[in-house]
């Protein structure tokens, strides 16, 4: 396990407990005792995580994980949503794409399409987006033009957010928004954790024909601080095969297309 990866599994069990020994840290990780002491140094360094003498306290941070610590996650699942997403997009569309590590799946996915290969100024797609990381995958084939929004960059997401990137979004129009989110409910709707984050989404919401939520089943049926939309306003959800049945029902009596990957 590498050290990225102990310190998602060291911050999911906080998230869990809320206060975890290094001693039981280092059974349930299989390591030594000295290795989780440093992981919880340097995670506190960060000021993720809280030390105390023999352990650790969760900060209200480890909710909301910086990207690069999120990617190990339901990885499997994430990159099944993303090819299944990543296929909902037909050429000469115009696509608006968030940020998040199912969104990186997405856009990887669809930057191998077959189409997109050749010159720019035959572009088969183009792509609106407020993420630095989702453009740089996108970048990889020439035949997609690229749109980024601006504004100023969360670290924690690489999105842009804020008025600068607002402005140009409200002088385009999208024939789809695929948004990674948060949180996904039927009667609270699509949520984010951070109010930035959820307000450029919501613009993108409010240009797009078609609205399509990207979520892996742990992001269904639970809540986040910003509201992004209405169940009312989404077309399809593409999700994965873990979605418990009264879920997935749910979302299909509220109207919802739900595309199981």
């Amino acid at each position: 396990m590498d050290r990225y990866a102990r310190w998602n599994a060291l911050l999911e069990l906080l998230t869990e407990s809320g206060r975890v020994s290094v001693e039981e840290a280092a059974g349930r990780l299989a390591v030594s005792q000295a290795t989780i002491r440093r992981d919880f140094d340097q995670l506190a360094q960060q000021q993720m995580i809280t030390r105390t003498r023999g352990g650790a306290v969760a900060n209200g941070v480890s909710y909301d994980l910086p990207l690069r610590y999120k990617m190990a996650k339901h990885s499997a699942e994430k990159q099944r949503i993303g090819t299944a997403a990543a296929a909902l997009v037909e050429p000469g569309m115009v696509v608006g794409l968030n940020g998040g590590t199912t969104m990186t799946e997405e856009a990887r996915a669809l930057a191998i399409r077959p189409e997109v290969a050749g010159h720019v100024d035959d572009a088969q797609f183009t792509v609106v987006t407020n993420a630095l990381n989702i453009a740089n995958e996108l970048l990889v084939r020439s035949r997609m033009k690229i749109v980024v929004t601006g504004g100023v960059v969360r670290s924690q997401s690489f999105e842009l957010v804020g008025p600068l990137g607002g402005n140009l979004l409200r002088d385009v129009t999208l024939d789809v928004a695929l948004l990674g989110v948060d949180a996904l409910d039927v009667s609270l709707g699509a949520a984010a954790h951070h109010e930035g984050e959820a307000a450029m989404n919501s613009l993108m919401v409010g240009q797009a024909r078609r609205v399509v939520i990207i979520a892996d089943s742990s992001k269904l049926g639970g809540h986040a601080f910003a509201r992004i939309c209405p169940i009312e306003r989404i077309d399809t959800l593409v999700t994965d095969s873990g979605v418990a049945p009264e879920i997935l029902s749910a979302f299909e009596h509220a109207g919802v297309r739900v595309i199981a990957a």
